[in-house]
Formats: C-alpha cells, structure tokens, sequence
C-alpha cells in the first residue's frame, strides 16, 4: 500500500515538473514573439523612413556626364581656347558580364566603328579592349569608361536605334578643347591633361575625390588645367557636372530609363591679351632673331647665335599684360583630346615652358651644346642702373648734382690684387652726373658711387642686405604674384658673391647689373615701376570673367603689392637720363620715350662672358601708359638684339589700342609701305 502511495506521489511531483516547464517554455515562447513584434514596430515606424531611403538610394545608379569647359577669349572676344560639344561612346560593365562577353562586344563595337565610323579615328579591336578596362586597371568597378571620342552622325545614328543591343553602351555628349590655329601666347594659356594622370602627382588635384558632391566630383576621363591659365583658373572654367540617374533591381540591372540633370558650363575668361598685338610681338621676335642669324654686318652679327627671344608688354596704370611672348613655341592642339604622343612631347619639350616667368632652355638636342647658351633668365645688366641710381640717391650716396670723372676703368680690391671695372668697349665718358651714367651706361660711376660708396657705408655684409631689400621692393627675387604656375623669383647670386670673394665684390658687381637672374615678367613689372613712379603692380590677365548667361562675376581692379615713396628730383634724374639712352629700331617713333638697354654677360659652359641683350622702354616718356620688356638670350648688345622687336610692340599697341588712349591704324602710302612701322637700322648708339 505504501508503495502504491509512492508511486502516486511522484507522479504528482512529475506532472507539477513538467507543468512548469511547460509554463516556463510557453512563456519565453510569449516573451520572444513579443519583442520581435516590439522589433517589427520599431523597425516600420520608426526605422522604415531610413530604411526607405537606403532602399531608394541603391535602387538607383548615378552616372557623371563631363562637365563642358568655359572659353578663353582675348580682350577683344576672339577665342583662344575654347571647347566644342561632340558626343563620345561610353561602356559601363554590367552585372554579371564576362571577358568573354566583352571580347564579344568589343569586335562588335570594331564592325559598327569600320562601317559606321570615320577614317581618319579608326581604332583597333586590342584599344577597345584596352579601353573597356575590364580588370579595372585604370578604372573601378562602377566607372563608364571612353571607347570613343567624336562619333559620327552615323555611328550615332546606328548606337540610338540599337541600344538594347549594346549593354552598358552609351552615347554621351562631352566638350573637346580647341586652341586658337595662330597659336597664341600658347605658354600663357597653357594646356590640358586627363585627370586620372595628374591626380596623384599634381598637389592641387590630389583631394579632389573626397568631394561628396557628385556634380563636383572629378572624373578619371575628365580634361584638367596642368599648366597656365588652364591651371590657374581651373575651379572657374571647369563648370559642373552632369548626372544620369538609372533605376535598378536588386541584382544591380537597370530597368528603367534614366533621368538626366545636364552639366553646367565653366564660366569664360576674357584676358587682357590682344590677339592682334601679342601676334605682331611673336612675330616681332621671330623676324629679329632670323635677321641677326643672317646679318653680314655691324652688331647685329653679335646676335647670330640667339635663337629664343622673350617679351612682355605691361600697362604702366593698371598691370595688365597686353602681350606675353616665349618665342619659339608650338601649336597647343598636340594636346588634343587631353593626351599626347611621345614623338610631339619631344619635339615641344624645349618650347613648351613659359620662358618670361621661369627657366626655360635653347633647343638644342645636344646636351653638351645646350649646355653652351644660355637659359631664359639673364642677368639685367645695364637695365639695373636706373634702380641702382634711385637706390644711391636715396641712401645719400650720391646727389642729383654729384659730378663723377669716368676714365673708363675702377679699381677695387687690396693693393696688389686689385680688380678692375671697365666701361663697354673701353670708352671714357670723362665729368658725368647720375643722369648721364644711365644715359651712357657708365659702369665705373655705378661700381664707384654706388656699389662701392654702399659697401663704405654699411660696412661688410650688411650693405648686402640693404641692397638685396631695394631689389625686393622693386620685384627682383620675389615672384611678381601673377599666379601663374612655375613662376621663379629669379636667381640671387650676390649673397654667394659676398661669402666667396667679399661684400664689396658683390655690390660692385651687382651695381651694374650683374649678380642676380631674374625672368623677363619681373623685368617689365620693374620697369612698370619706373613708370608710374614706385606702384609694384600685379600683373594682371583676366579682364573678366563672364557666366554663361553673359553676367560678369568676377572684375578687374589694379592691385598695388607694394609701394617707395622717392622725392620727384629722384624721378626726374632717372626720366633725364633714360630720355638720352642711344638706341636701335626706334627711327621715326612718334612718342618721346624713356628707354634702358643691357647688354648682360654670363659664362656658360666653355663659352665665357657670352652677351644677352636685354632691353625695357616706357611710352610715352611724360606719362608712361606702356611699359615692354625683351630679353634675346645670346643676342650680344641689347640695343642691337633686344631694342627693336619693343619698338614693334609700341607700334602694334598704338595701332590697335594707342599709346595715347586712341587706336591709330596704319595707313599706306602711293607706295604700299605701311606708316609707323619701325625699322632695323644699323645708325651708332648706346649698347
């Protein structure tokens, strides 16, 4: 019996165990469901609309259509650069495609491009290939890629009907860069690149990908400003990018038509360059240097081994640059397209930088005779004896009535080992006062009453520095802030000349021009400062800058970098003696000018004491509106080699823009010579 009630009472205790667990299991079970209904809530009400929004931003696909660039114009509206629309095949990889499908579509896209397509772009089946990028070498995944640039209507024609034929073909309307065919001011304007080849080598491009902004993004196809004006103003000529939004399907197909937000067009530039007066200044170089190449006689002969020249014309009031010649150059539509053969790189290589803002070479293929002639940037030799002057009256060196007797040679140097200082070509200008030590170019007045009166008075290496802060001031070993890319703030030598021979050496030397490198910018910027009596303008190269819509968004207004402040005596004494400098080319010139001729040397490779002719002029002299600068590399005295291609830019400006505010055409007599027109004469004069 009591077995039996055992029995019964585990059972009890094992019907009450499971009860439990029963009860435990169907209310976890309760608490389960219940906070994945709580879950579901919160995932429609509050979660759904971000959910939604995911959901819609990978349903669709976003395409960038190329920007369309802005024009370059001169200031008279003539395009110098400027882009055209064309419409180029584009190959974006589908879902789930294959190289064997894209092998398939690539010799179809060869049999429509042969049948449909022009000659003259005929492209072979191995560059479609290379092209269509399918191992995302140069692109990634989602990237269109350019098959083809400038369809024709046919091929356009046939790829509008047969779409549905061609996955991830499309045909997509782009800008193609042109230059102007006279190839003007060519370095200034500068050129373009694909951005996938600069990005990473270029500081301004590097960040550019970070950009969340689609219509802003950079693409790797894209054209980019490398050099120039190109590069300078890239972010306003660029515009914006256009957008082709695809609907898609899970699996990433598109399944539907796109819609489309269409590029923005760069703004346009309009520079303060005349077309017509930066041709007559190329020109102007090209004539002079063939002329002296050839001449037989007279000084001209002197300059038979130049064969580069460089110009800049500045407007004394406002800084801009009406003209800006690196001669010779080349024709900037080997750049077509954002690339260019190695066979043009070659033959451009020597031409292609911008010789009036940095360093650039004679094109000589051979390294050793390169080496033998020298680069764009040249001492300024007697063009720095105006300045010299300035600086010696103003530190009381000397006076406006300070009479000097030039014998034609100063000494310098301890007793012994004494180093002499001569005049050009041995001449003795006996009693001078400043004006005439700049109107005869008188080297001994600058070594005795300036460099070395200087160095008397500061003492060892600080009459350095006092020389090297007028230099400064005046825009010598500083940039000119044009903005350009690559501009040079020239070459000081006089700082290594103090510590190598002595102080006295360098400011002796350096009195007369010689000591320092500087670029033909930097020249016409400091002879502008001459002219409107101690203003350091920017040079300036947009007069504006016009919207699409023909609104102006961005001005011109001069900037002043800086300014001296000399008494007028100073001025005058400068203008008197640049008024009687002796010179080349200018017979029959209409205006009184002021004017400085150079005649710098240099030792280059085994070649010593080889001459350039350097040359600045200002017109008219009371109250200068342009101020030329030349330099001819080579060109031996710069009254001969540099002196007459400015008077040519004083002819060309008063032609189309006048040096006296009104344009003056030339006419022609019963003869057909043309009026005004300088010429080279062989008469004698200053060097």
């Amino acid at each position: 019996m009591k077995q039996q009630d055992d029995h019964k009472e585990h059972a009890a205790r094992n019907r009450s165990s499971f009860t439990l667990r029963l009860n435990i299991f169907f209310g976890a079970t309760f608490l389960l469901f219940s906070i994945l209904i709580v879950r579901l809530a919160i995932l429609q009400f509050v979660d759904g609309p971000t959910l939604q929004a995911q959901f819609d931003k990978n349903s669709t696909r976003k395409v960038q259509i190329p920007p369309i660039r802005g024009n370059i114009l001169d200031s008279q509206g003539t395009p110098l650069a400027y882009s055209t629309s064309t419409q180029s095949l584009y190959f974006t990889i589908p879902s789930k495609f294959k190289k064997a499908d894209a092998d398939k579509l690539a010799q179809r896209l060869l049999d429509v491009f042969t049948k449909y397509g022009k000659p003259e772009q005929a492209i072979s089946l191995a560059e479609i290939k290379k092209r269509m990028d399918m191992d995302h070498i140069q692109n990634t995944y989602s990237v269109p890629r350019r098959i083809k640039l400038g369809l024709s209507e046919t091929e356009i024609a046939y790829f509008a009907e047969n779409r549905e034929a061609y996955p991830g073909i499309d045909v997509v309307e782009e800008s193609v860069r042109n230059y102007d065919k006279d190839d003007v001011a060519v370095q200034l304007i500068g050129y373009l690149k694909k951005y996938r080849g600069v990005r990473e080598t270029m500081t301004k491009y590097k960040d550019i990908d970070e950009n969340n902004d689609s219509q802003q993004r950079y693409l790797d196809d894209e054209d980019v400003g490398v050099d120039g004006l190109e590069y300078m103003y890239q972010d306003k000529l660029r515009g914006k990018n256009g957008i082709k939004t695809y609907p898609v399907n899970a699996q990433n197909t598109i399944v539907g038509p796109p819609t489309v937000t269409v590029p923005v067009k760069g703004d346009n530039l309009y520079l303060t360059i005349d077309k017509r007066v930066q041709m007559l200044t190329q020109q102007a170089i090209m004539d002079h240097l063939d002329f002296m190449k050839h001449a037989t006689t007279g000084s001209w002969r002197d300059g038979a081994d130049a064969t580069t020249g460089y110009a800049v014309a500045m407007e004394v009031k406002t800084g801009k640059i009406t003209a800006m010649a690196s001669m010779p150059d080349y024709d900037p539509n080997v750049w077509a397209g954002g690339s260019i053969s190695t066979e043009d790189l070659k033959a451009i290589q020597y031409f292609q930088a911008n010789g009036t803002i940095r360093q650039a070479y004679p094109p000589y293929e051979d390294e050793k005779e390169r080496n033998r002639h020298p680069s764009s940037m040249v001492p300024l030799g007697s063009t720095q004896k105006p300045l010299s002057v300035l600086l010696g009256l103003n530190e009381g060196l000397i006076t406006t009535r300070t009479l000097y007797q030039d014998t034609g040679v100063f000494y310098f140097g301890k007793a012994g080992y004494q180093v002499a200082i001569h005049d050009s070509q041995g001449h003795a200008y006996g009693t001078i006062d400043p004006a005439d030590a700049i109107a005869h170019s008188s080297n001994t007045f600058m070594a005795s009453e300036i460099g070395n009166k200087l160095y008397q008075k500061y003492k060892g290496a600080k009459g350095v520095d006092v020389w090297d802060s007028y230099m400064k001031q005046f825009g010598l070993g500083v940039t000119t802030q044009s903005g350009l890319p690559g501009e040079s703030k020239g070459v000081i030598d006089y700082y290594h000349e103090s510590e190598n021979a002595s102080p006295q050496s360098a400011l002796i030397r350096a009195s007369f021009g010689q000591q320092a490198k500087y670029t033909t910018l930097q020249l016409a910027q400091y002879a502008a400062m001459l002219g409107n009596r101690g203003k350091r303008l920017q040079p300036q190269f947009v007069d504006k800058i016009v919207d699409q819509d023909g609104k102006v968004v961005q001005g011109f207004t001069p900037k002043v970098l800086n300014t001296v402040t000399f008494p007028k005596a100073y001025w005058d004494e400068i203008d008197d003696g640049m008024s009687r400098v002796s010179v080349q080319g200018f017979e029959g010139f209409k205006y009184d000018f002021l004017r400085k001729t150079g005649t710098s040397e240099q030792d280059v490779g085994d070649r010593k004491k080889v001459e350039n002719s350097v040359f600045i002029a200002l017109a008219p002299a009371k109250d200068p509106v342009l101020a030329v600068a030349v330099v001819v590399p080579d060109g031996g005295f710069g009254a001969y080699g540099a002196a007459p291609i400015a008077r040519k830019i004083f002819d060309a400006y008063d032609e189309y823009v006048g040096l006296d505010g009104t344009p003056h055409p030339k006419t022609t007599d019963a003869n057909g010579t043309a009026d005004g027109k300088g010429t080279t004469g062989t008469t004698s004069g200053g060097h």
